[in-house]
């Protein structure tokens, strides 16, 4: 059988939640999608509400994953304690709430592992090590096959944990920087990467936000509150289609949509 799993850039504010909701089922449909994981993080600008998990949920989404901005929205504590479907990093330390991965149910009863983690490089360094926190995570995991949704920074990072996970997972792609690569691939043992698979909210905008804003804090202007970019809106993704027999991605596709 093949399964395929599609992984959703980003969702980027309000506009991004709508724009998901009125496209995430035609994209499934139109590439016999199997399961879906959607990134979260900035769905209120930075960080995550769980009206706003409720709502990528409703749109199609199978899981959410979450990254540096997870605590934005303290609102979100008590909804990772109860909800795992909803995964924040897993190397965040022990001390905060929630999950970094889970296993779940695919078709035919496939055991789908889902695992987020976050880079170190240009971010926080006090999260874990990501490559360890892997390790320690897969010897946990029973599932016939586990994809990563890696929340880094440096695209050396991001393409050396895939590297490090071939042969022994089955898909990771990027997220965080918002912007779209064109490196789709399978690693010589049957992993499918992409650096970064993008995200899904205002097109005409600096990584979501209003361009001015972005062009006020690099000229050194006073600190605003970000808000997110009128006009048309865009989804970023990727397909990845794994053999459940062999346990090895055969191809990657990236699925982009835009108004």
């Amino acid at each position: 059988m093949i399964c395929n799993i599609l992984a959703v850039g980003d969702v980027v504010g309000d506009s991004g939640l709508e724009y998901l909701d009125r496209h995430l089922r035609s994209v499934k449909k139109l590439k016999d999608i199997h399961f879906t994981v959607v990134n979260g993080e900035n769905a209120s600008g930075v960080g995550i509400h769980p009206r706003q998990a409720r709502a990528i949920f409703a749109a199609g989404a199978d899981v959410i994953t979450l990254g540096n901005h997870t605590w934005n929205r303290l609102q979100i504590a008590d909804f990772l304690e109860d909800d795992r479907y909803t995964l924040r990093p897993a190397n965040y330390t022990d001390r905060v709430p929630g999950r970094g991965w889970g296993v779940f149910e695919g078709p035919r009863g496939l055991r789908i592992g889902v695992m987020n983690l976050i880079g170190r490089c240009e971010m926080d360094s006090n999260f874990e090590n990501p490559f360890t926190t892997a390790d320690r995570a897969l010897l946990e995991m029973e599932a016939d096959l586990v994809v990563v949704d890696f929340h880094a920074e440096a695209t050396s990072e991001k393409g050396a944990m895939a590297w490090y996970l071939d042969g022994r997972v089955q898909a990771l792609w990027g997220t965080h920087t918002h912007v779209p690569t064109a490196d789709a691939q399978v690693l010589p043992q049957g992993l499918g990467f992409i650096t970064d698979v993008g995200m899904t909210g205002p097109a005409q905008s600096v990584l979501g936000i209003r361009p001015e804003q972005a062009i006020n804090r690099f000229l050194g202007g006073l600190p605003r509150r970000f808000e997110s970019a009128p006009g048309p809106c865009k989804l970023e993704s990727a397909v990845f289609s794994i053999d459940t027999e062999t346990r090895r991605c055969v191809s990657v596709e990236r699925v982009d949509l835009a108004e």
